[in-house]
């Protein structure tokens, strides 16, 4: 935090007048609001890989120069350790296509615009951005061929094969997976920036217009890129549309490739040789790509899921094999036949089976839980349940070094940066919050599998004001990053809930 205040007040000349900690994602990355005394804020990111941030702002620096949809940089310290961006607001494609998904995955006009104009910007980046792109500042591997492709196939095979215990000839498989690493790998047609990690979750929505943008609607920003690639386009458009927890149709995935490829075409033709493109070639390339990207995606899905626990990758895995399964059965790896009877053994798996054919045993899992965490005073009283579950976990902070002690400290609370800062750089409540992290990841595990659908953590100190609350919000917001939870976040004595809402 210190540093990006450091950082912030050398860039524009002032301190920020607040500073609010985002949620953690899934990286080791630390991001923080800051705020001047207008209101407007900026990014700061806080990140321990200095590769990866060099990677990053060189990137996003790049793709602005061509007025590319991208975070712009505003400063970046001398050991490239943290960095200021745009902020772009705190609403992703993902957040804006979630009534669609709850209603069946039906996608209407609004939807398909926002789909369109996000398919279209890819064109652009994919295609405008490596125009003079210096792939040796981007991270290894920096170029989509059989190793790289190698890396990902073995990634599916140790991460969900091996811990599924699925019998397979190993050795036939290899050869299957080396087949299709020389296909994939030796591609030179509709070959660009290679973004990698193209999903929804990963495309901030501008509700209000640029300057040069369209007004209808807002406008897709992209984030996220730096383990982009020079690599084929078509891997782009096939983790966007085979996205296993959007299930697309194909009427509306044949829309927006359509749309995707009227877009590149109108690209200058100079764009155009840079990469080769060739709309028949792509549409080949595509129907493989699927097929491999999948096989990457459920390796990651068993990395998350099955050593991760995490529910809504183990949720996700079902869908992304039926997804395999419909391109397998196009023919398109008929010469990789033992890869091929492997895919229809795990699609045909009953505890892979789609949730709409599970039996009653399993219905109790779709019970949503709701995770509830209090901070409070102990002269006040433990905070009621009124689940009529008789409560949950109480932790007593007052052991902890106490920042109301000093005067300075007496009117905020553990929400306060300055709080904030006082406590972890006191470092007591981080080990304490550790263990905690640790059984409370346990609990909401078997609570879900369980079916369950109330559980709760109180946070007590003295006052309810500093150590209590700064545990209640971090765990809240540890729960609801790694689970796919609604959690209800209650400060008592400050007077303060909120609720953070599940994913789906």
């Amino acid at each position: 935090m210190k540093k990006l205040i450091e950082l912030y007040t050398q860039c524009f000349g002032m301190a920020p007048t607040k500073a609010v900690s985002l949620p953690k994602a899934g990286s080791n990355r630390h991001y923080v609001r800051l705020f001047d005394d207008k209101g407007q804020s900026v990014i700061g990111v806080d990140g321990p890989d200095v590769e990866e941030n060099h990677c990053f702002v060189y990137l996003a620096s790049h793709f602005s120069k061509r007025n590319l949809p991208v975070p712009k940089i505003f400063a970046m310290n001398d050991s490239e350790t943290c960095y200021l961006q745009q902020d772009l607001g705190v609403t992703s494609l993902y957040e804006k296509l979630a009534p669609a998904r709850k209603n069946n995955f039906s996608y209407g006009k609004a939807e398909r615009t926002m789909l369109s104009k996000t398919i279209r910007a890819l064109a652009h980046v994919q295609v405008e951005g490596s125009e003079e792109l210096d792939y040796s500042r981007c991270l290894e591997p920096r170029k989509f061929d059989s190793r790289a492709v190698m890396f990902d196939l073995n990634y599916f095979k140790y991460c969900f094969l091996k811990p599924i215990e699925v019998p397979v000839n190993e050795i036939l498989l290899q050869d299957d997976f080396e087949r299709l690493a020389r296909r994939l790998g030796g591609q030179e047609q509709n070959v660009g920036f290679m973004y990698r990690d193209f999903q929804a979750r990963n495309v901030m929505w501008k509700e209000t217009a640029v300057e040069g943008s369209e007004s209808d609607g807002g406008t897709p920003f992209f984030i996220d890129f730096q383990g982009g690639m020079s690599g084929p386009m078509a891997y782009d458009v096939a983790s966007f549309l085979w996205q296993a927890s959007s299930s697309f149709s194909s009427e509306l995935r044949e829309e927006m490739i359509a749309d995707y490829l009227d877009e590149v075409q109108k690209l200058s033709p100079e764009h155009l040789a840079r990469v080769h493109f060739d709309a028949a070639i792509f549409r080949q390339q595509l129907r493989t790509v699927v097929a491999f990207r999948l096989l990457q995606v459920l390796g990651a899905y068993g990395l998350r899921g099955f050593f991760e626990r995490k529910k809504y990758f183990l949720d996700s895995i079902p869908p992304a094999l039926q997804n395999l399964l419909q391109i397998a059965e196009t023919g398109e790896l008929n010469d990789c036949p033992t890869l091929l009877d492997l895919i229809r053994r795990l699609a045909a798996m009953p505890r892979f089976a789609p949730k709409k054919t599970q039996g009653v045993e399993n219905k109790s899992s779709d019970k949503k839980l709701v995770v509830k965490v209090f901070s409070f005073s102990y002269k006040k009283g433990i905070p009621a349940d009124d689940s009529g579950n008789g409560g949950g976990y109480v932790f007593d902070c007052r052991g902890l070094h106490n920042p109301g002690r000093y005067e300075q400290y007496k009117k905020l609370t553990g929400r306060d940066q300055e709080v904030i800062r006082f406590l972890e750089e006191d470092g007591e409540i981080t080990v304490f919050l550790n263990e905690i992290y640790k059984l409370a990841d346990a609990h909401v595990e078997n609570y879900l599998l369980r079916g369950f659908s109330s559980l709760q953590f109180c946070f007590g100190c003295t006052g309810g004001q500093h150590r209590s609350v700064y545990g209640a919000e971090h765990l809240a917001h540890h729960l609801h990053e790694k689970f796919d939870v609604e959690v209800r976040l209650c400060h008592r004595e400050q007077g303060v809930e909120e609720v953070l809402r599940r994913k789906e």
